[in-house]
């Protein structure tokens, strides 16, 4: 199965698509402080719903990397739709080959997608080289809550930082020299949520499309995910949001 139109069937629900509620993305939105006309990156931005609204709480133009053409026909739809064509450029490619200049953002996002620049680590030195100095760097990263026994988990794709405590992806932000300013750490009931929409909408797209030659895998695909996250992952994995600023002024 096309791997762009499986993640559309199974967030078609999501307009955030990672464990965040939208009211602790709020609070991010908030906690960001930024000037009129700042500018905000944000890579693999999916449907765009946290640079919009960074655009409209801050009067901040933006630039949204995604390679996921149904992602990005739905930002571009959002963007429009709220009247931030002038503000917002979305841009469909992956997010490593994007040629922003250096030092220009006052804001570098990358929420859950950190496979983009081989690694949490690699990531974060990404997004500071694209901001300026004193300026934020925002990652979304999943955490261990036991790591010592989160080897279970190897072969399963998951983010290497699945494997770290959540202090351990604090550390990671420091040893790059970059100052922890915040975190906001999903609950079991934003875990619930992001994953049980996945369920329900792999399960509506199979009785709604019998005919799509795809329609068991990805019912299937999402039953098996479904009883692995029950059984193991619900109570072992977390997700958070590390909110750093740059060296500088």
């Amino acid at each position: 199965m096309d791997r762009w139109k499986y993640f559309a069937v199974t967030h078609r629900d999501h307009a955030i698509c990672n464990p965040t509620s939208p009211a602790k993305l709020a609070e991010l939105v908030e906690l960001l402080d930024l000037r009129p006309h700042a500018r905000v990156l944000d890579i693999a931005c999916g449907k765009g719903e946290t640079l919009v609204r960074i655009a409209e709480r801050w009067g901040a133009r933006g630039v949204g990397v995604d390679l996921s053409p149904p992602f990005v026909a739905d930002a571009r739809e959002l963007v429009a739709a709220r009247l931030l064509s002038g503000r917002i450029e979305i841009i469909q490619e992956d997010g490593i080959a994007y040629r922003g200049k250096p030092g220009s953002f006052d804001v570098a996002l990358c929420l859950g997608a950190s496979w983009i620049f081989g690694g949490y680590r690699k990531t974060l030195k990404a997004l500071a080289a694209f901001a300026k100095p004193g300026g934020l760097v925002v990652s979304g990263e999943p955490f261990a809550y036991h790591p010592a026994e989160a080897d279970q988990f190897a072969g399963r794709g998951l983010a290497e930082s699945a494997f770290r405590s959540h202090a351990g992806n604090a550390a990671i932000g420091a040893e790059e020299g970059l100052s922890l300013l915040y975190t906001i750490v999903s609950s079991q009931d934003d875990w619930d949520r992001y994953q049980g929409l996945q369920w329900r909408a792999a399960e509506r797209f199979a009785r709604e499309h019998p005919d799509d030659p795809d329609a068991i895998d990805v019912a299937a695909s999402q039953r098996e995910q479904r009883d692995r996250y029950l059984r193991e992952e619900r109570d072992e994995l977390g997700w958070a949001i590390y909110l750093f600023a740059t060296p500088g002024v």
